[in-house]
């Protein structure tokens, strides 16, 4: 394969196996800067109508958790300008993304006069978009995409009568349609001796719809710096309070400790041999999963502790509240510092796992011995793996909402204890209830603790790793409300069990 075919302008020739993997981080780049464009955008609009928030956002962004996440953008901006030059078709890419607005379906229909011959019915199709075509007539019909031999490519369709409808879908066929040409008309001649109903049906989208990509990532760097900044706007006591825990525990050994031991152990799963005979990047994806989720939660059980219970038995918890700041403001605010010091752990380490699994499949063909396996799939493994990131983040914020609830009332051992509890008990519950065995005091236990603790089994997506399946975003959508169900219970609990208690 020549690479200087798939990129042009690139300085030095770079090897396929490097285009195959820099490209899907290159996507994921493009949408990190197409974010940080769009929040300068809305930072020049508040200039405008709302000055007094915009001189705060500076003051806001270089302190706490923003300063290091504006870091990570800066350096992958950086790395969107470089891996322009050694990524696969970047101007293919870039093309797609312009007309990624302008995908979407369409039908026509015309009807062919008894004995036409040619009869050019307009399609305006761009072939090497199309997502799904469809061709369909009532009576017998001869389909050419040119009105004279000479200018015709492929041969003639007939419909109609005995012959099925023509379908075509870019998902599960290998040819190439209309020659992915642009086709202004098609041309229908009418073999039947009545008048015949010609339909047509469209689906358009992007030569590349990998590039979905990139204003999802935009989408997600905007709404985590949007919902950071509305937070220090409407609630600056709570936010004072969150930015304090924030910079307390970013300041403690275990972030440091559990950030270098996760990128060494991510990177370490990467070269390890599971002998799965091809099925590597499952195992890959599953341990890495599991290892920012665990490394997640042990690091808010931990601050919970360490910012909740050790500053109630300090008395440093009644000085705070001797300012102008309600128990509710304490309690939310430390929740709120401590899950924006744990996405901090998760933004270095998602970003780590997704390195590390968009090169799988190019280390694994060159272990073998393979041809380097185009870049789509490497794109299409860390698409795959990015909702486990996130489900697995939900279920972190729920224990991590338990844990300060606890925290209100007991040490740090026994709030591991309770915790290490809670998680072992809602990811077997599940099998508990739907054991095969019936024994009846079982099952009621089971679907007792399913009722009063969650069931963290929802958030672990094994069963769609094991059969390399997405996740659907209503699924997505449904987790995210279960997690806020249980959290916000867990608030409620924490509010409660903080109320009454003597801090003197």
């Amino acid at each position: 394969m020549n690479t200087m075919l798939h990129n042009p302008v690139l300085f030095a020739a770079a090897p396929d196996w490097v285009m195959s993997w820099v490209t899907t981080l290159w996507l994921l780049s493009l949408g990190c800067t197409a974010g940080l464009l769009l929040l300068l955008f809305a930072w020049a609009v508040m200039w405008v109508v709302w000055r007094r928030a915009a001189k705060l956002v500076p003051l806001t962004v270089s302190e706490g958790v923003l300063l290091p996440v504006t870091w990570i953008l800066a350096g992958m901006v950086l790395f969107a300008v470089v891996g322009y030059f050694i990524s696969a078709m970047p101007n293919g890419l870039l093309e797609s993304l312009v007309r990624l607005p302008l995908g979407g379906s369409r039908t026509v229909t015309a009807e062919i006069p008894v004995g036409a011959v040619n009869h050019p019915v307009p399609i305006n199709l761009e072939a090497r978009e199309a997502v799904d075509f469809s061709m369909s007539s009532d009576e017998i019909v001869d389909v050419t995409n040119a009105a004279t031999p000479e200018e015709q490519f492929g041969a003639a369709i007939e419909l109609g009568g005995a012959n099925e409808a023509f379908a075509w879908t870019r998902r599960t066929t290998t040819t190439v349609l209309l020659n992915g040409r642009f086709v202004e008309n098609l041309y229908v001649t009418n073999l039947s001796d009545l008048p015949a109903k010609f339909t047509v049906k469209m689906t358009t989208g992007p030569v590349f719809p990998e590039v979905k990509a990139v204003p999802i990532t935009a989408i997600a760097v905007f709404c985590f710096y949007a919902i950071y900044l509305i937070q220090s706007w409407f609630f600056p006591r709570l936010s004072a309070i969150a930015l304090s825990t924030s910079k307390s525990e970013l300041a403690q050994p275990l972030f440091g400790i559990l950030l270098a031991l996760g990128i060494f152990f991510l990177l370490l799963f990467l070269f390890l041999p599971y002998n799965t005979f091809g099925e590597d990047i499952k195992m890959l994806k599953d341990s890495g999963l599991t290892l920012i989720m665990i490394f997640g939660i042990v690091l808010g059980v931990w601050s919970a502790s360490n910012s909740v219970a050790e500053e109630i038995e300090g008395r440093t918890a009644l000085t705070v509240l001797s300012k102008p700041i309600s128990r509710w403001e304490f309690i939310l605010g430390k929740l709120s510092g401590i899950l924006w010091t744990v996405s901090l752990l998760f933004i270095f380490l998602g970003l780590t796992f997704l390195v590390v699994i968009a090169y799988k499949p190019v280390f694994d063909g060159r272990e073998m011995g393979l041809e380097t396996p185009d870049w789509t799939s490497a794109h299409m493994e860390v698409m795959l793996t990015v909702p486990g990131l996130v489900l697995a983040f939900f279920e972190v914020a729920v224990l991590t909402a338990l844990s300060v609830a606890i925290s209100t009332r007991l040490p740090m051992m026994a709030n591991f204890v309770i915790c290490f509890a809670i998680y072992v008990l809602g990811h077997i519950t599940p099998l508990i209830v739907q054991a095969p065995i019936q024994f009846a005091p079982v099952v009621f236990v089971g679907q007792f603790i399913a009722t009063i603790l969650p069931v963290l089994d929802h958030f672990n997506i094994q069963a769609a790793i094991a059969a390399g399946k997405g996740v659907p975003m209503v699924y997505l959508g449904w987790s995210f409300v279960y997690c806020l169900l249980y959290s916000g219970i867990a608030v409620l609990l924490a509010l409660a069990l903080f109320e009454d208690r003597d801090l003197a």
